[in-house]
């Protein structure tokens, strides 16, 4: 069965959305088009809003995924929250940063050892390339010591709760993890049994 997709440009962004998503993401939108309705410039906001949720559903999407779904969309709009409509306070697509609690841990989607600097760089609020590139720099500096470290973050530091459809093999690098799923899926194991149409 062929999924049937939606391009879709948000602000600078251009992703490929299913069905489903797609209709959430039209609501989404025009619920906060309509809140910012009194707003001098929501235009402005609108994209905002856009590239939050464009970059969010990038960062959530597995590796080799191309289109968009629900399970990336959904937690990508409760993390950027809705718009206020004005009157309310400021109109902002971001929830109030006490709204978000901010815990450490792994996140294993998009990782490339064990997703330590994923989870720093969503705790710090930090660009994850500029934490990977600290860290490189750190590793130079300290003769490899910084090694320690990181091991030590890697055992210490629990992992995020997996995204519908994440891999379940969390202990290796990200990459052989997805090649593991990647046999996973080529060898039948977990694949759900076909019944025969009646």
């Amino acid at each position: 069965m062929q999924r049937i997709s939606t391009t879709v440009r948000l602000n600078r962004s251009v992703l490929q959305f299913d069905d489903a998503a797609n209709v959430r993401l039209e609501r989404y939108l025009a619920e906060s088009a309509s809140l910012l309705e009194g707003d001098p410039d929501p235009q402005e906001i609108l994209g905002d809003l856009e590239q939050a949720v464009a970059d969010q559903c990038t960062r959530r999407m597995p590796a080799g995924q191309s289109i968009v779904t629900l399970a990336e969309l959904e937690p990508a709009l409760e993390e950027i929250g809705s718009v206020q409509a004005p009157g309310n306070g400021s109109a902002s697509p971001h929830p109030p940063q006490e709204a978000t609690p901010r815990v450490l841990q792994q996140i294993s989607e998009g990782a490339v050892i064990s997703g330590v600097c994923l989870g720093l760089a969503r705790y710090f609020r930090l660009d994850v390339t500029l934490l990977r590139v600290i860290s490189v720099l750190l590793l130079l500096g300290t003769g490899g010591a910084m090694v320690l470290v990181y091991l030590g973050l890697m055992l210490l530091m629990p992992y995020a709760p997996l995204q519908p459809g994440g891999t379940r093999i969390r202990w290796l690098p990200a990459k052989c993890r997805a090649f593991m799923e990647f046999l996973r899926v080529k060898l039948g194991v977990d694949r759900p049994v076909k019944t025969a149409a009646t």
